[in-house]
């Protein structure tokens, strides 16, 4: 099993080792087939097994057969010439999300072969995936656990740099260009990917101005960009319910305060249902939405106490305003509420 978070190499390392492997086979004269799965886009036992057959040559329908049939198929494929199989399995939480069997099967297989040797290779980036495996399936994995830190600002930089001298002019990079990108994505999740798009937009920016150097400015400008597109994307696929109370957030910001407790955001919310004959939710379930936007990065809510009145959570905002309610209107339901008022609210004092 490999761990890592998004854009530490899990994949690229796997698949360069996996091409080794099937160099050395052929070297030592023993057929070894590594085999890469996505199981975002093969999710089920069916499609993995039938997929994992293909590759040895033997039709399977798409849909059709007993799952007990596929696997015998795959079985006897894999067992038709002495070989070494590696099944590597990536994005592996999302396949026993639906259903651990094929796990089960897959490390148990080689006791049901005679020639061939099977070994598999999961990818994720969720640490505690095992815990809600079967403990048969637990056992039988007898995993063995790589994990994959987040890149540190030093291996960005040297990533960056191998990739600046096939991409860019010789000169065309101001010296503090990629120490920048690579500060940036290091500051915030290590993740190598962050900071290869940092640089391309960077350069975008660059070349449409007809710059004829990417400088600091162009970083500077690409982070911010990047960062409004990701919260754009967050915001567009958010449900009406959330995006209701975002907007109430951001008229409450609008009217002229930066921190808000959850009622005066539940009283907003509640005003502006009523003015587009949507379901009002119980504060409750508001508080629960609060937190899922306040994970997403779109708000900032900690709880506070307030003495002899209980708990609550003191909201703020975390994106900009304008951009992130240019959005949240891009949503023909909630156009009606473009003029909509909050109440002036006093700020609360949080001791």
């Amino acid at each position: 099993m490999i761990y890592g978070k998004t854009g530490t190499g899990k994949t690229a390392v796997t698949k360069y080792v996996g091409m080794e492997l099937e160099k050395s086979g052929e070297i030592y004269g023993v057929p070894c087939f590594v085999i890469y799965i996505n199981c975002e886009i093969v999710d089920t036992q069916y499609r993995l097994l039938a997929h994992l057959a293909r590759h040895f040559d033997k039709h399977i329908p798409m849909t059709g057969w007993p799952t007990d049939q596929v696997y015998s198929e795959f079985k006897e494929a894999l067992d038709s010439e002495k070989a070494i199989v590696i099944v590597v399995l990536d994005e592996i939480d999302k396949l026993v999300k639906k259903g651990d069997d094929v796990l089960y099967n897959l490390s148990r297989i080689n006791g049901d072969l005679h020639q061939t040797r099977v070994a598999i290779i999961g990818i994720s980036n969720d640490l505690n995936f095992t815990e809600f495996l079967d403990p048969r399936v637990k056992s039988s994995l007898g995993e063995e656990e790589i994990i994959f830190p987040p890149y540190d600002a030093k291996q960005i930089k040297d990533i960056l740099s191998q990739r600046a001298i096939v991409a860019f002019k010789t000169g065309v990079l101001e010296e503090n260009v990629i120490p920048l990108c690579a500060a940036f994505a290091a500051q915030e999740n290590g993740d190598a990917r962050r900071a290869l798009d940092l640089l391309r937009v960077s350069a975008e920016l660059a070349e449409r101005e007809k710059s004829s150097t990417i400088r600091e400015e162009h970083v500077r400008a690409a982070h911010e960009k990047i960062e409004l597109d990701r919260v754009a994307e967050v915001v567009c696929t958010l449900p009406t319910q959330s995006k209701l109370v975002l907007l109430s957030v951001l008229k409450l910001v609008e009217s002229g305060g930066d921190r808000f407790i959850t009622g005066q955001v539940y009283h907003t919310y509640c005003q502006m249902c009523l003015q587009i004959q949507m379901d009002v939710l119980t504060h409750r379930r508001i508080t629960d939405l609060i937190s899922e936007l306040d994970m997403l990065g779109i708000i900032n809510a900690i709880i506070i106490s307030k003495g002899r009145y209980g708990r609550t959570k003191e909201i703020s905002l975390s994106t900009p305003l304008e951009s992130t309610m240019k959005t949240l209107f891009n949503d023909y339901r909630l156009q009606p509420l473009i003029n909509f008022k909050a109440p002036a609210v006093a700020q609360t004092k949080f001791y």
